[in-house]
């Protein structure tokens, strides 16, 4: 069956709808362990572009898994699949010219690989909210850790199932030191340096 489809092409493309948008369309994908603050600095580098006009959309992990992923657990298979997913969604995102965020612990290199290949180069922003496990565990927000601690929750990434951390993130982001405001404000600060994003009214992108 597959063999009898073909990428339709349309007038319109990433470029067009980006450049209408006085932006470049990429993905920030943030990845740490449980509770190292992945989703709270995405949210605020969402509302931060937010409130500086730009378009931007922000998937997060529980979201995802309440809909598109509700079927999948949490076997190492089914993270795979998870982002694999995910990574495909997202190039649709990216493709609509759109700042594209997306919040996953995606503990395996080989997965994060996967998605960032999906893309063109320069569109991949892998954001690593370097966090401790120590810390991780005291912030516990969601009681996890001391559910997996109990043995409730089975293949808990950093208890017993594996986290492998970026080898060349473009981002490193500390959390323990700097609250979520700053840690959003170094990230659209590395999207200006990228010229990711424009003034308004300024050089359209190319």
């Amino acid at each position: 069956m597959k063999k009898n489809i073909v990428w339709h092409k349309h007038n319109i493309n990433k470029s067009h709808r980006a450049t209408q948008k006085y932006q470049k369309s990429c993905l920030l994908w943030f990845t740490g362990l449980s509770g190292s603050g992945k989703s709270t600095v995405a949210g605020a580098v969402d509302e931060l572009l937010f409130e500086e006009n730009y378009h931007s959309y922000l998937l997060d992990g529980d979201n995802v898994r309440y809909g598109l992923n509700k079927d999948l657990g949490l076997s190492d298979t089914d993270r795979r699949e998870n982002i694999r997913r995910i990574g495909e969604m997202s190039r649709l995102f990216v493709d609509a010219g759109m700042i594209t965020i997306c919040a996953f612990i995606s503990p395996f290199i080989d997965d994060r690989k996967q998605v960032r290949d999906l893309l063109d180069a320069d569109e991949f922003m892998e954001v690593y909210i370097s966090t401790p496990l120590e810390e991780c565990e005291q912030r516990d927000p969601k009681g996890l850790y001391k559910k997996a601690r109990k043995g409730e929750i089975k293949n808990f990434t950093g208890i017993d199932g594996t986290y492998e951390v970026p080898l060349n993130p473009e981002i490193i982001v500390d959390t323990t030191n700097h609250s979520p405001r700053e840690c959003a404000e170094q990230i659209v600060n590395f999207l200006r340096e990228r010229n990711i994003i424009l003034e308004n009214g300024g050089t359209q992108v190319a």
